[in-house]
């Protein structure tokens, strides 16, 4: 059976939150159904664990703002709002999801210097979560992937997934996307399959 990764379904990227995504919180009803479902190996969780003044919050560059891009150290990086700092209310799981499941969490995004995306590697791909690793030494050849938000950290764990040699699923209805600008949850949808991704719905699950 496939394995399940849960991506930062957490309360700084639902409704009210510091970074919300658009109706981020009807993910978690879908998501648990998924959990519930009995069709996973084992269920696995991301999480962005920013200390604070992490390099990515605008906050932290003077007359810039959420939404721009700079230079950090040499990778071009979206400056956003600050968000799920370690250890914060903010950084926790979604109410409601069911969290008991979860076998093991990832954390990324803990070093200030970078940002990390993917669950799998920073945006650098200079440093590995361990994610990986855990999958093969497991033995799991697939994983289906669904949470927050598809445009950012869903598609670029998917994408190192494939890169790192897994079966990859995109549960596209247990996603939802940031659209900084418009199109690009429909652009990075198409990069995945593009990549080998197959897209399905939870229903298509069954």
């Amino acid at each position: 059976m496939p394995t399940l990764l849960l991506i930062d379904i957490q309360n700084d990227f639902l409704p009210g939150g510091a970074l919300p995504v658009a109706d981020g919180d009807a993910v978690v009803p879908i998501a648990n159904r998924l959990i519930a479902s009995g069709k996973f190996d084992e269920i696995l969780a991301t999480q962005d664990w920013h200390p604070a003044g992490h390099g990515s919050f605008a906050s932290e560059h003077p007359g810039k703002r959420p939404g721009e891009v700079i230079d950090l150290h040499g990778l071009p990086q979206v400056l956003w709002p600050d968000h799920c700092v370690q250890n914060t209310g903010g950084a926790c799981f979604a109410p409601g999801l069911l969290t008991r499941p979860i076998r093991r969490i990832f954390q990324k995004g803990t070093d200030p210097a970078i940002d990390s995306y993917s669950g799998l590697f920073d945006n650098g791909r200079r440093k590995s979560t361990g994610l990986a690793d855990y999958l093969r030494a497991r033995g799991t050849r697939e994983v289906c992937v669904c949470g927050l938000a598809t445009d950012y950290c869903v598609k670029f764990t998917a994408l190192d997934a494939r890169r790192e040699g897994f079966d990859v699923t995109l549960i596209v209805d247990a996603c939802r996307g940031i659209d900084l600008s418009p199109g690009d949850i429909d652009r990075a949808i198409d990069e995945m399959r593009a990549a080998g991704v197959r897209v399905v719905t939870s229903e298509q699950m069954s």
